[in-house]
């Protein structure tokens, strides 16, 4: 059973039966019971053309549950076009759907929870630890979404910004997440940034480009995460970076500064260092600073303590970090790592253990682990 190529040809299922005239709502329902009868008969039986196999099969559910509803029964006009069996029609409908769920009718956050759930393939849990919210309220929160758009024709596309919040966030997840899409939302930035001449476009692609340029020497042969100080940046992507230079100079030249653009300069000082003790600290601060100034983002501030910590030493990092609320995601792991450059081994051996139990995925608890490990051995 392919989940690969089910996951891959879910977005355009979609697109076609919005197109065809389908709520959202119901077409995702449909796009859904076709893909639970794909697993039960692809792997005895997979058909010659998945894509058109799936279309018609969700075609089917969604008129059937048309039929079922009597307050859809104007619907029922719609069962004479049936799509004709054979190949369906090869359209990337992908960046279109982010742009349709990103609906004048939804706010912001509910626009990006839907479309990374619709669209983007990710788990309800991963949405939820990407906003810091607990999994049910995310649950509520595209439940609510779900019965907004219900009924509602797909005709207004939503702004750019919500687009590429998504996008951003999709990438996130396919960058160190339980789901390689990381390539996906570069490809679909690059198709945004070839229509729409927009600097944080461009902006996102970069810092896109930039951090996954540096992908290959994130982890060791086991598995392990390496740290960003630790990788051997022999191993990173050097046309990807050059590239993403390009695209953040031409960017940032047009003086309509963004968060994206931040982000995508501070990624650029880290890939221009020669090594770690070369990188340029005060500036990567600067740009926290300004990245801070546009998004009064807490975890912005917690990524700038680092770089405080950096740039005028450990004191100062742990300083900056007495403003930040402790239940931050990863607030302990950079305590530890603060205190340990400070030289308390033992706070630092307590935190690494302490953020080792609130890690989001299995390498960082491992990578965790292993550091209050080292220290608590130092510490004999």
């Amino acid at each position: 059973m392919n989940e690969v190529l089910l996951r891959s040809l879910t977005p355009s299922v979609l697109g076609i039966l919005v197109r065809r005239g389908a709520d959202f709502g119901a077409a995702e329902d449909a796009v859904q019971d076709a893909l639970v009868e794909a697993v039960r008969v692809w792997p005895a039986d997979q058909p010659r053309d998945p894509k058109g196999w799936l279309v018609t099969v969700a075609w089917r559910r969604f008129l059937d549950a048309t039929r079922a509803d009597a307050a859809r029964r104007r619907r029922e006009d719609l069962v004479d076009e049936e799509p004709a069996p054979g190949p369906a029609p090869a359209v990337d409908d992908t960046l279109q759907l982010y742009f349709l769920c990103a609906h004048p009718s939804l706010t912001p956050s509910s626009a990006v929870a839907l479309t990374l759930r619709a669209v983007g393939g990710l788990t309800t849990r991963q949405i939820a630890q990407a906003y810091l919210v607990p999994e049910a309220t995310m649950a509520q929160r595209i439940s609510r979404a779900k019965r907004t758009v219900s009924g509602v024709r797909f005709d207004q596309p939503g702004d750019v910004a919500t687009v590429l919040r998504v996008l951003y966030l999709v990438f996130n997840e396919g960058y160190s997440g339980d789901v390689d899409l990381a390539a996906e939302a570069i490809r679909l930035t690059r198709q945004l940034a070839a229509a729409i001449d927009h600097p944080e476009v461009a902006g996102l692609l970069a810092l896109m480009l930039l951090h996954h340029a540096r992908r290959a020497a994130r982890t060791a042969p086991d598995g392990s995460l390496v740290p960003l100080a630790e990788q051997d940046r022999g191993r990173w992507d050097t046309e990807s970076i050059a590239e993403g230079v390009e695209i953040l100079q031409a960017a940032l030249a047009r003086d309509r500064l963004g968060e994206f653009q931040a982000q995508a300069a501070i990624a650029a000082l880290h890939a221009d260092a020669p090594s770690a003790e070369e990188t340029d600290w005060v500036q990567i601060v600067e740009w926290y600073d300004e990245l801070a100034r546009l998004t009064d983002n807490p975890v912005v501030r917690l990524n700038r303590a680092v770089a405080v910590g950096e740039a005028d030493g450990p004191r100062a990092g742990l300083a900056a970090l007495v403003a930040l609320d402790d239940s931050l995601p990863r607030h302990a792991a950079v305590a530890a790592y603060l205190h340990e450059r400070d030289g308390d081994l033992a706070t630092a051996a307590r935190l690494y253990a302490e953020a080792a139990q609130k890690a989001p995925n299995l390498a960082e608890r491992d990578h965790l682990t292993r550091q209050a490990a080292r220290l608590n051995a130092r510490g004999r």
